[in-house]
């Protein structure tokens, strides 16, 4: 399990949890966060091999889930659940989410100094072995640099013309639903379910 899937102790053991459900309904996960506050939140992102996730997706994956943990009761406190796409300008949490998202602009940060920087912005150029290859300015010049996965600490993709035009192409050929229809779903429980459907934060004790 990444550390970019899963950061902390929590979360590496919630996605232990919520991975196999999720993949056993044919999507990926992408991201684990057990949030804190008043009333924690557990925000899951999943999607689909190749792109496409919609908000009926979203919620078929967040009553399986639910179940799950209502069974293996990992987190003591009452907490909300949301389930939701990456998003256009997604966190890349997988070795092969620099190979699938080749050719467009990310920042990534390390854990270590890397020649004086944590810091990287630049065109990703996918991977070789266990590293990612992503183009930066050194000098007025750009300049292609290996960094290995595991010593990532974030990477996310910049939101760009690019990106927004693939988002759109893909949306015209029917493989996404508008961006404000599944970037993120709040499930219901309980006895007002049928009332209520995703309209509110889903509360699990």
């Amino acid at each position: 399990m990444s550390d970019l899937v899963a950061k902390t102790a929590i979360d590496r053991r919630l996605a232990g949890i919520v991975q196999p459900v999720i993949e056993g309904l044919g999507f990926e996960l992408v991201r684990v966060r057990l949030m804190g506050g008043r009333t924690p939140t557990l925000q899951i992102m999943a999607d689909r091999p190749g792109g496409g996730i919609v908000v009926d997706d979203c919620a078929r994956i967040s009553t399986a889930v639910s179940a799950v943990l209502d069974v293996e009761d990992p987190i003591e406190d009452n907490y909300s659940l949301e389930v939701s796409s990456p998003g256009i300008d997604r966190p890349l949490t997988r070795l092969k989410d620099f190979e699938d998202w080749a050719h467009y602009e990310a920042r990534v940060e390390t854990t270590e100094l890397i020649n004086g920087r944590r810091r990287f912005k630049g065109m990703l150029r996918g991977t070789e072995g266990d590293e990612i290859l992503i183009e930066i300015e050194e000098a007025g010049a750009p300049l292609t640099i290996g960094l290995k996965f595991d010593w990532l600490s974030d990477a996310k993709l910049i939101l760009t013309e690019a990106l927004i035009a693939e988002m759109l192409h893909q949306r015209k050929a029917g493989e996404l639903d508008d961006e404000t229809e599944f970037d993120e779903i709040d499930h219901s429980v309980g006895e007002d379910e049928a009332e209520d459907g995703l309209d509110a934060p889903e509360t699990r004790h």
